[in-house]
């Protein structure tokens, strides 16, 4: 048995030093609900995130820097439908629970796990939140209120309310007691390492899709050979599609990394978008 199982056993036993206490989870039930009041175009809630969890990496790390290096990890991009946002934040607690306790941990598998995740689950989140209880507690309202019964928007925010905020409490107990078990049981295998890799392929998947259905970039320049006219942008679709939309993401990303600042990046995708729009060399939206 590990150092850490022992560890665990021991305070969840003796009820001294646990993480997870209500006013913990409290603090992160309500700070939830910020998660999309700082989005930014490079970080969409990530800030959000990371003020959810500040309360138990508080508790996790006492020391300053390490505390502070936690909260950075979490300022990484993220954005998932807010609904099971709270499962994500469990499974961070409990990883980083463990990243506490253990030397060897591999840090970068936190956002490695959250990436992975976000996709999964924001597809579920979105079919059932978005498309299925808002449209059917939507419809029960609605038909109330076409009777004019004035109970209509109330049912509606009432069974709509109910079924978010009873989601978003037994998402968080269920993240972190799924995460921690999980833990545990791969502590001496690597289980951990096998999920990380997994979820970082996964996470770059998703990354490169979003590439291809995101970022739209096509040119409107036709040559004139020979009598016949080519456009340029059949021919690219013809040997490489979406080409120039993966030629602006590399360029964007290299531009980062060289250290400019996002916003320069945004208003320069702004100013040759419309200089080559005027000049004919990108096709217009």
């Amino acid at each position: 048995m590990s150092g850490y199982e022992n560890a665990t056993r021991a305070r969840d036993h003796s009820g001294q030093d646990k993480i997870m206490t209500p006013d913990i989870y409290r603090s992160m039930f309500l700070r939830q609900f910020t998660s999309q009041c700082s989005q930014s175009y490079d970080k969409m809630m990530a800030y959000g995130f990371m003020f959810t969890l500040e309360k138990p990496l508080r508790k996790i790390y006492p020391d300053d820097d390490d505390y502070y290096a936690a909260l950075d990890r979490h300022t990484e991009f993220f954005n998932m439908t807010p609904h099971v946002l709270p499962f994500v934040a469990g499974l961070s607690v409990s990883m980083e629970e463990q990243a506490a306790k253990d030397p060897t941990f591999d840090t970068s598998s936190i956002n490695a796990i959250k990436v992975g995740l976000m996709g999964p689950l924001s597809g579920i989140g979105d079919s059932f939140y978005w498309g299925t209880f808002r449209v059917v507690a939507a419809g029960i309202g609605i038909g109330l209120a076409a009777t004019g019964n004035p109970l209509g928007p109330i049912i509606y925010a009432l069974i709509y309310s109910v079924i978010n905020i009873a989601t978003r409490i037994g998402t968080a107990h269920l993240g972190y007691n799924v995460g921690t078990k999980f833990l545990q049981q791969s502590a001496s295998g690597n289980l951990m390492d096998n999920l990380t890799y997994g979820a970082g392929v996964l996470g770059m998947t998703v990354v490169g899709a979003m590439i291809a259905t995101m970022v739209s970039l096509s040119t409107s320049m036709v040559f004139n050979i020979g009598g016949s006219e080519i456009e340029l942008q059949s021919l690219f679709d013809a040997v490489f599609p979406g080409i120039l939309p993966l030629i602006a993401t590399f360029t964007c990303v290299w531009l980062y990394k060289k250290g400019v600042k996002t916003i320069w990046i945004i208003l320069g995708i702004f100013a040759i978008c419309i200089l080559g729009t005027w000049l004919g060399v990108f096709a217009a939206a």
